[in-house]
Formats: C-alpha cells, structure tokens, sequence
C-alpha cells in the first residue's frame, strides 16, 4: 500500500477485457471498470456479500459504479467429490484448517489482472490492527483482495508465499473473517471521492486528525431538558471551531490516552 498523501489520479469508467476461466456474467453482474477501486473476496460464503455494503450510501455507490466488489468461492476449488477445503490441524489438536492447494488455486484466481498496487490481505485476529492510517492507505491503492479464514485459520504456508498482509478488527476472536472484510471495506470505501457526497465529512469525524470527534447536536434545540451549548448556537464561527477542538482534545485524553500520547507527540514533532 503506498504512503503517498496524494491519491493517483485515476480514469473512471472504462471497461477492462481481461481472460478468464469462467464466463463474465458468472463471476460478477457489472463489467471490470479501469480506474475504479475494488475488492475482491475470497470466502466460504459469497452469499454473504455485499451484505450491508450493499446499503445505504456504500450501496448506493456500488451501483454507481464508485467502487466495485468481486467474491471468488473458495469451495470451487475444493478437493474430491465432497469439494474439501478443511483438514485437520498438522501435530493434532481441535478444529480444522483450510488447505493451502484449495487456497492456492482460489488466490491465484483471484489476483488475476492485478496491479502491484492491490494488497492480499487475510483478516486474522494476531494481524495489525486496523486503523484510519491504514483506510487512507487502502483507498489509494487500485483494489484489494481479502481472503476470508474460517475454522482455526489458514495454512501458514500460504501466507508465506503469498507475502499476505495479515490485519485484525480488533483483539477478540470471531467465527470467521467476513464481518471484519465488510469493516474494513466499508471503512475504505467511504474514503473514495463521491461517495458520501460531503468530502468534509471525512475530515472532520473521528481518528481523521489523530483526535476523537466533537460532540454533535441537531433539532430540537432542547430535548429531555438539556440543551443544545450556547456557543453552537451563537453563530460565530470562529469560536465554535475552538469549542469543537477543545471538546475533541477533552474527549481523547479522557477516553482514549493511548490516542492523546502519540496525538501530543506527533504535534511536538
């Protein structure tokens, strides 16, 4: 993923003709657009996408054409007639693993017509957290493709030889990799230009400036008896932005202290 503060300029709207083993209309409903971000997803359960990436505004770009989403079937590429993916773990112990000659054929697949600038990336709880250095990352490059584990994971050799980033949601551990998938793309994919239609807002919400958001407030401008603060009210721009920093630097040293050091360190700097 580059580092680079500036995204590609990118040529939206082209159609790419790649070859393939598998008829077009099988493998996604909307032809490969040059210049449009992508995910791909290798999983267990293809019915499980877009999920709710197919909603809202996410969604709503989906069919624009603002991003574009491909799931590749890992049990397609099973062994025998029962179409294995699994076997035990190598020196015993619980659960299954999924193999690496079922996940080799399906990355290989999938990574098809990629660029160097498209990431392979297996969600896994021992990977590097996500955060929104690592979105901003993300939506520069030209796609990325998420294998999606299950079981007790995946083969290591695979990720050896793959070179495959490994990220985690969080330090918790979860049935299989196909929410924290849709996490992060849902996180990337609002970063991408027109999406949200408002690209201040992607400015000034929460970790964007390495502090947590404001509090926010809306009509009626009393409720429950509290009000809405004064300064928000008074019209002086000025002043209300200072109110918003102050609130947004109280928030992070109180609730997230981990976020205040490195914030405090990155302005001496």
């Amino acid at each position: 993923m580059t580092s680079s503060d500036t995204p590609p300029q990118k040529s939206h709207g082209r159609k790419a003709i790649r070859p393939t083993f598998k008829p077009r209309a099988l493998i996604t409903d909307t032809p490969d657009l040059v210049g449009v971000w992508k995910a791909k997803i290798l999983t267990l359960f293809p019915g499980a996408f877009p999920g709710l990436l197919g909603e809202s505004l996410t969604g709503k770009a989906l069919q624009q054409g603002l991003w574009q989403l491909e799931t590749f079937d890992l049990r397609e590429h099973g062994i025998g007639k029962h179409r294995n993916v699994d076997d035990t773990p190598a020196g015993g112990g619980a659960g299954m693993v999924l193999r690496a000659d079922v996940l080799g054929p399906a990355i290989e697949q999938a990574m098809q017509g990629t660029s160097g600038n498209w990431p392979l990336i297996y969600l896994s709880p021992r990977g590097r957290r996500m955060d929104q250095q690592m979105m901003q990352n993300l939506a520069r490059c030209d796609g990325a493709t998420f294998l999606c584990g299950r079981f007790e994971g995946v083969d290591e050799r695979v990720l050896e030889h793959y070179n495959i980033l490994e990220v985690s949601l969080g330090d918790f551990v979860m049935t299989g990799g196909e929410l924290a998938a849709q996490a992060m793309i849902d996180a990337t994919v609002r970063l991408i230009p027109g999406v949200l239609g408002n690209q201040a807002s992607t400015e000034e919400e929460s970790h964007s400036s390495g502090l947590l958001e404001h509090p926010q407030y809306t009509r009626p401008a009393e409720w429950q008896g509290r009000k809405i603060p004064d300064i928000l009210m008074s019209g002086h721009h000025g002043k209300i932005a200072e109110w918003r920093e102050d609130q947004s630097q109280e928030i992070t040293r109180t609730r997230r202290p981990d976020m205040w050091e490195k914030w405090q360190a990155d302005k001496s700097s």
